[in-house]
């Protein structure tokens, strides 16, 4: 065929109803239609129409947000898969897991979860230092630096939410240590300062059967409830908290002018 009758093809199809109703700005032939491409489309959206060059250098980026961000759909992909056969309950959770590594086909999804998990909060953590260290939380960015220590503590919760689901005893005594320790938060737990400050006379709010610690475990000790509690916020609770603030830090990426440069 022709590079001319291509040419007719494409033009065609750019001028039926069916494309004018997926892409409204049409094809692109000038720069103005080019933006308004840009603009009208979600994903391309989410990025600036021009970035600085010096701004997207790897020595400058480390490419850490992008890695971030591809972890995060790794273990999303993976999650979904390991949810076939895994059962939050104390009788099946041991077995479901050690058949995920022996039986399972594919079982190889467990342990790319497992390090993919690792990797996710090494690279967050190299994320966040790379920002500090060049600048990138000055004005007008600050919004987007909080945006993003959010998202730090929340894959620390994701990754502390997922250690308990193995179900065997180092994942038990250390996740009954973690949640001790949220025994001493502040105003919420009952050991920690300011809870006294919420009792209203002989009524105490915060107290052992009430603080977050209890909200956590669903009871004063780790068991069942506590590992169903752990799995929803895992894999539903978490996960959608992080996915919206995701989509907030990528559009104030945008409308902050893209990755900030070099002073």
């Amino acid at each position: 065929m022709s590079d001319k009758k291509k040419s007719n093809i494409f033009q065609r199809l750019g001028e039926s109803q069916v494309w004018k109703s997926i892409i409204r700005s049409g094809i692109p032939r000038t720069r103005r239609q080019r933006m308004m491409s840009v603009l009208n489309s979600v994903f391309l959206h989410l990025h600036p129409v021009r970035l600085p060059r010096h701004a997207v250098k790897v020595k400058f980026t480390w490419c850490m947000g992008g890695l971030t961000f591809f972890l995060f759909l790794v273990l999303t992909i993976t999650g979904i898969l390991l949810m076939f056969y895994y059962r939050p309950t104390v009788e099946y959770a041991y077995t479901d897991m050690i058949d995920l590594g022996e039986q399972v086909p594919l079982g190889i999804m467990r342990e790319i979860h497992r390090w993919g998990a690792h990797a996710m909060v090494i690279t967050v953590w190299l994320h966040m230092f790379r920002v500090f260290m060049t600048g990138s939380y000055k004005p007008p960015r600050e919004f987007n630096w909080v945006v993003g220590v959010i998202l730090l503590t929340l894959t620390l919760l994701l990754s502390f939410t997922g250690y308990l689901l193995p179900w065997d005893q180092l994942a038990i005594w250390a996740v009954t240590v973690g949640s001790n320790m949220a025994r001493a938060t502040p105003f919420l737990g009952h050991e920690g300062p300011g809870a006294a400050l919420l009792a209203l006379g002989d009524i105490n709010f915060v107290n052992i059967g009430s603080d977050v610690k209890f909200a956590l475990l669903g009871g004063r000790f780790v068991g069942e409830a506590a590992l169903l509690r752990f799995y929803v916020l895992h894999c539903i609770g978490l996960p959608f908290i992080v996915m919206i603030l995701m989509a907030i830090h990528f559009w104030r990426i945008r409308k902050d002018g893209g990755i900030s440069g070099p002073t």
